[in-house]
């Protein structure tokens, strides 16, 4: 068991040491697209399925609440954290609409859609990258393995942090120091260093 968790360890460092290698750039222009938007005085609509959806829901209420520092709440909001939303949606019209409906009534020009998806292959995440279009929304998308089908939705101003591993799990872990570090650049930029 003692070496069972020491590989865990070892696989997670080295999938992050892979990342640090190719998402600082991608991470950095996430940042700069979001505060941007906060700036115009926009909001930033979050969505994933299961763990991703935690990351979504974790994102958005480090920005609601504070991420390490005093400073006034940032609007985010989470698209799956409504539950009789999510049901109703999903009972009247199909699983697939579940954020894509929620993104036509509460996305507006200017917005930034942040997705989470670790295959890229969420039916439910491809309807609202192209719902977000739709309404004028930047579209970022955190991803891993090659992407899924993510990569056919994206137009060339969006923006996909793809971590280089190919087990969720792994891919999750990397997802949160995104999370991170795009809070804290969020928090430098607005509020300063």
């Amino acid at each position: 068991m003692i070496e069972l968790i020491k590989q865990h360890f070892t696989d997670s460092i080295q999938t992050k040491v892979a990342a640090l290698e190719t998402l600082p750039q991608k991470i950095t222009e996430a940042g700069e697209v979001i505060v941007k938007a906060l700036v115009d005085g926009k909001k930033i609509l979050t969505c994933g399925n299961g763990g991703s959806a935690c990351d979504a829901q974790h994102f958005s209420s480090e920005l609601l609440n504070r991420y390490e520092r005093e400073r006034p709440a940032l609007p985010a909001i989470a698209l799956c954290a409504d539950v009789s939303t999510l049901t109703a949606i999903a009972n009247d019209y199909h699983y697939d609409e579940i954020f894509a409906k929620q993104i036509k009534a509460l996305g507006q020009s200017g917005d930034v859609l942040l997705a989470f998806t670790t295959s890229g292959n969420s039916k439910n995440i491809l309807l609202a990258i192209e719902t977000a279009h739709m309404r004028g929304m930047h579209v970022i998308i955190l991803t891993g393995k090659e992407g899924g089908q993510v990569p056919k939705y994206l137009k060339q101003d969006d923006i996909e942090i793809r971590v280089p591993a190919n087990k969720t799990n792994r891919i999750q872990e990397v997802h949160l120091i995104v999370i991170h570090c795009l809070c804290d650049l969020i928090d430098r930029s607005l509020f300063g260093g």
